[in-house]
């Protein structure tokens, strides 16, 4: 599934299910030593789901650990995402040269619970959910808007090495095309020499899940900046 959603240039794997048997690195195993069963078992499958995109990318076989706020440590020169909700588990991976960011994330396609969507949401993301879900209730509107956000900082925090809140990135959802922009309200961080104002992404919703995902793609925001010198007009780094 989670290809569909995907660029050219990134690598993917996914499970819809736990497999026992699966052998982690020692380095990864530590990791979840002292986790519950069921959280070992999801950790496991998403690793392996790792490690069979980087094989994609015929990289080494190589533990994936942890850098600082839980983010996966990918090999150099590697850029990647992982993500898991219940009933299913996906990692996508590039190589720098060709993607500087990925970020993609899985839900379970359900309302959000009771709460959750004042604290995660601005008011102008509300109104325009509330129109969404007036033109089309059979998607989970709430839950996609949280879903990209989540997408969001994980594409985000790899450039940026900061925390970035659920207020910090408006979400702009589009219904036809299958697409969302992210707009950043936080100081731009330069990427290549360029300011990263934000990021256009892809979504899926299909059997039970929705799934969302962004990959920067090299060299974009410089075309970007050259596109709107020419044109005469300031154009937002989104990609």
């Amino acid at each position: 599934m989670i290809e569909k959603i995907l660029c050219a240039g990134v690598e993917s794997a996914e499970a819809f299910a736990d497999p026992p048997g699966i052998l982690l690195f020692p380095e990864e195993e530590v990791l979840v030593a002292k986790a519950v069963e069921s959280r070992r078992r999801e950790f496991a499958t998403a690793r392996n789901c790792a490690h069979h995109a980087l094989a994609l990318l015929c990289e080494a076989p190589a533990p994936i650990v942890r850098r600082e706020r839980g983010a996966p440590q990918w090999p150099a020169g590697i850029v990647g995402s992982i993500t898991h909700c219940a009933g299913y588990r996906a990692a996508a991976v590039a190589r720098v040269r060709d993607i500087l960011t990925i970020g993609i994330d899985a839900e379970s396609d359900e309302v959000l619970p009771d709460g959750v969507l004042d604290l995660v949401s601005l008011p102008d993301e509300r109104a325009r959910l509330r129109d969404l879900a007036a033109a089309d209730s059979g998607t989970r509107w709430d839950r996609l808007l949280f879903s990209a956000k989540e997408a969001v900082y994980k594409a985000w925090f790899p450039l940026a090495g900061r925390w970035l809140g659920f207020d910090q990135a408006e979400i702009t959802l589009s219904p036809t095309a299958g697409t969302f922009e992210a707009r950043l309200l936080v100081p731009a961080p330069k990427v290549e020499g360029f300011p990263l104002r934000g990021f256009t992404g892809r979504w899926l919703a299909s059997d039970g899940l929705i799934l969302t995902a962004i990959a920067l793609r090299a060299g974009t925001l410089a075309a970007t900046h050259d596109a709107a010198d020419s044109a005469g007009t300031r154009v937002p780094g989104l990609v």
